[in-house]
């Protein structure tokens, strides 16, 4: 089950919980049912993180590659650059010809870093926004266990006192 999923499962868990008597917002829970939701949410978020990791991986991979590719197309203009210039003929066009492909590759290799740079902040702007989400559910659930905790304590504590009359 994705976390997001299970995160809206505790809340609504938390929503449909019973009302403790002379109050508003708080509620009773069962307690291992809860915990054992939480543990499972905390299993699943592992699995996100490594997507993450393999995320900016890939990203390194698709980075390298493209400077790969970009070094490569210089170096081959470069090279076609000195050919062109070494032929006596047609000196002034080669060199021309020579700095217009090391102008494309170097546009080239521009426009791959540009795209990849571009694809791995959109993919890592998604997942923070997720991570942002699970992380405000979690608090929330979180906030909302300590209450009732709480709650449980202060009312075995009313419990064992005596009544004022």
């Amino acid at each position: 089950m994705d976390p997001l999923d299970r995160i809206d499962e505790l809340i609504a868990m938390v929503e449909q919980a019973r009302s403790v008597p002379m109050s508003r917002n708080n509620c009773m829970v069962d307690r291992g049912e809860m915990i054992a939701a939480l543990d499972e949410l905390r299993a699943e978020l592992p699995a996100d993180l490594r997507r993450a990791a393999a995320l900016l991986e890939e990203r390194d991979k698709i980075m390298e590659a493209g400077k790969r590719e970009a070094d490569r197309i210089i170096s081959e203009g470069e090279a076609e650059h000195a050919r062109l210039v070494s032929v006596n003929e047609i000196t002034v066009s080669a060199e021309h010809e020579g700095a217009r492909i090391i102008a494309e590759a170097r546009a080239e290799a521009q426009r791959l870093r540009e795209e990849v740079d571009d694809y791995v902040d959109t993919a890592l702007a998604n997942f923070e926004q997720f991570l942002t989400r699970a992380l405000a559910s979690i608090e929330r659930g979180r906030d909302k266990m300590h209450a009732l905790r709480e709650i449980g304590t202060f009312g075995g504590d009313e419990a064992e006192r005596p009544l004022p009359f």
